[in-house]
């Protein structure tokens, strides 16, 4: 059967079956996968039901549901940006989960035939003061990393490990929960040992960044059930840890993945306690600590590690003793939110092909089976297929971006017409995108409008010398690279130099605001979400996690306060002379709305036009379906009428 070729169409115009709603619901947030028993469970956001976790369960039938009664809402909002929320407390289904909800942050147990979970811990002095986040089981108690914050804005916040009592007596009696550590303002939750004799954590302080420096601490249990003398085995000076797991057979080897070498490799460390590096390569295999209790090297019950490794793209190995690595036989490139009972592995993975899934890896078999598929697949032909490409800076820097050429498999553009790109900025900025199928960007691919996501000096996955690009120069290096990028699409033929855009969030955000003041010429419209805007007032505005991240990006204050007044874009608003639509949750505590109404008060060229939409109940990353469809429209009927075409 002959295929009619595609129909030429302006670009732009082209008739997509992705709608804003689509685009919004369709590629589920899987996260944070475990085992409860045989089965396979995992947190998903619900955006139909206001952006709750739910805790969802494949049963030995096959069919997927919400594991606990209605209405729990499966989060932690440690350091804002949250954590591993929930625990199976033990091998068997019956022995039930500990989680934390999102509305009060306190932990509760929960066992199937319960009919409603009971609560572990006080409520505190208000709904959330008290967070709990990343649960270890160590005899009648859970151990975890509790966060007490000192006001509603968490600008300032303690942190301890603590152990709760398994029969609930601490919800009505504080001195029950049993404080056992706070060696630093920051620290991930206990990784206990299994005989029950140690535990390690990380740890760090302002101003590093857990990207920055970090250490690895153990200590002996005492017979008392207390953690003693906490010593530093890891870290320190240049190095960060970002994660560190117990071997399962009982010898007293940590793993730890560091980056003593400039790459986040896997150590053993023994009880000599000198580490030795099990697979050096020039790969990640880890990522930046965003999120308390995130892992990506899992330690089996054979004695290999499941590692999820790579440059830029990811893959699911396994790890042997000797070295040797072998990947998985999968088109995934990105693997998240791993976890193991032994012997499998869940985790969630996406590829180019194919948006995000829960997937069971099986070592012994070597294969992967789904078990949450996307969802909406139907529209899935018509997202583009992403690749890398690497351009090059002026003094010849490395610059990665993953590009999304605009894509229908009806529609071509007229002969000798050029189409409208827009530069995705991601957040951060000590982050990355990921070259995965990704509804949102095919929202605007399949419309004919081509996306390119810039890995910016700055962003992980590549090192940390190439993190480091961005080391006192936030605001011009990721400006610069983009920049690089564009002319780079343009010297390709792909892109009309007249018709490109940015759009960004967060971090994103500001540096879209500072392309459009440094280079007003280059782009012709954005889209800015949630920014940050004002580097100095920013300082004492947000939440504690990020309160000296500036000393890493910009420099220390007040020594570097001449940096701060330069490369703020605020500082030079009054240049913007491009379009923009600027978004904006009421309720965000990282980058709250003062700084964007900043933003405004100061942009005067009247060419400037621009659209200020906030919303209520949304913080920092909108999670309410109606608020990202409502974004994506705000964002395309400025795209149509900056870069001149009548969306279809």
């Amino acid at each position: 059967m002959n295929t009619p070729d595609p129909t030429p169409l302006p670009y732009g115009t082209w008739p997509s079956p992705i709608g804003p709603e689509d685009a919004a619901r369709g590629d589920a947030l899987l996260e944070w996968t475990g085992f409860l028993g045989g089965d396979v469970c995992w947190t998903e956001v619900l955006p139909e039901d206001g952006g709750r976790g739910g805790l969802m369960r494949r049963g030995a039938d096959g069919t997927i549901g919400e594991l606990l009664p209605p209405g729990w809402d499966v989060r932690t909002r440690v350091i804002e940006y949250g954590g591993r929320p929930w625990l199976p407390l033990g091998d068997r289904a019956e022995d039930g989960v500990v989680f934390t909800h999102g509305p009060d942050q306190r932990a509760y147990r929960w066992r199937p035939g319960d009919a409603e979970p009971t609560p572990l811990t006080p409520p505190g002095d208000w709904p959330g003061q008290l967070r709990h986040a990343d649960f270890a089981v160590r005899g009648d108690e859970v151990w975890c990393l509790r966060e007490t914050v000192d006001d509603p804005t968490a600008r300032t916040a303690r942190r301890h490990l603590v152990a709760l009592p398994l029969d609930g007596s601490a919800a009505a009696d504080p001195t029950r929960v049993r404080e056992l550590a706070a060696s630093h303002h920051f620290m991930t939750g206990p990784r206990i040992a299994p005989g029950g004799d140690r535990v390690a954590w990380l740890g760090w302080d302002h101003p590093d960044m857990p990207w920055d420096t970090t250490h690895l601490m153990v200590a002996d249990i005492g017979p008392d059930g207390r953690p003693g003398r906490a010593v530093p085995l890891m870290g320190g000076g240049h190095e960060s840890v970002t994660q560190a797991d117990w071997a399962t057979d009982g010898s007293g080897t940590l793993y730890a993945v560091s980056d003593p070498d400039g790459w986040w490799n896997v150590h053993a460390v023994g009880r000599d306690g000198v580490p030795r590096n099990l697979c050096p390569r020039e790969e990640e295999f880890g990522e930046a600590l965003w999120r308390i209790g995130l892992r990506w090297c899992l330690p089996l019950l054979d004695g290999t590690l499941a590692v999820i490794h790579g440059v830029g793209r990811r893959a699911l190995g396994v790890l042997a003793a000797d070295g040797t690595l072998t990947d998985f036989a999968d088109d995934a490139t990105e693997w998240h939110f791993p976890a193991t009972d032994g012997r499998r592995v869940a985790a969630v993975s996406s590829s180019p092909g194919r948006r995000r899934a829960v997937v069971l890896a099986d070592p012994a078999t070597g294969t992967v089976e789904t078990v949450r598929a996307p969802a909406g697949q139907d529209t899935d032909r018509y997202a583009a297929t992403p690749h890398r490409r690497t351009y090059r800076g002026a003094a010849g820097e490395p610059v990665h971006a993953y590009v999304h050429p605009p894509h229908h498999p009806d529609h071509t553009g007229p002969e000798g017409e050029r189409p409208p790109w827009l530069v995705h900025v991601h957040g951060g900025p000590t982050s990355r995108g990921h070259l995965v199928l990704n509804q949102e960007i095919a929202f605007f691919t399949s419309r004919g409008i081509g996306v390119v996501d810039v890995q910016y000096g700055g962003s992980t996955g590549y090192g940390r010398a190439y993190r480091e690009r961005l080391r006192h120069t936030w605001g011009r290096t990721d400006v610069a690279d983009c920049a690089t990028v564009v002319r780079g699409l343009v010297a390709d033929g792909l892109a009309d130099p007249g018709r490109i855009a940015v759009r960004g969030g967060s971090a994103g955000g500001w540096t879209a605001v500072a392309a459009l003041a440094a280079d007003p010429d280059l782009y012709r419209a954005a889209a800015v979400y949630y920014p940050v805007l004002d580097p100095e007032s920013w300082r004492d505005e947000t939440h504690d996690f990020e309160s000296r991240y500036l000393d890493g990006l910009i420099g220390p204050w007040p020594a570097a306060a001449d940096r701060y007044a330069a490369q703020s874009p605020l500082a030079a608003a009054d240049r913007i002379r491009t379009p923009f639509v600027l978004l904006q949750g009421l309720d965000d505590t990282v980058c709250p709305p003062a700084q964007a109404e900043r933003l405004l008060s100061r942009v005067t060229d009247p060419r400037a036009r621009h659209t200020y939409l906030t919303f209520a109940g949304e913080g920092h990353g909108f999670r309410r379906s109606s608020t990202i469809a409502d974004s994506l429209r705000a964002e395309l009927r400025l795209y149509a009428d900056a870069l001149g075409f009548t969306p279809a």
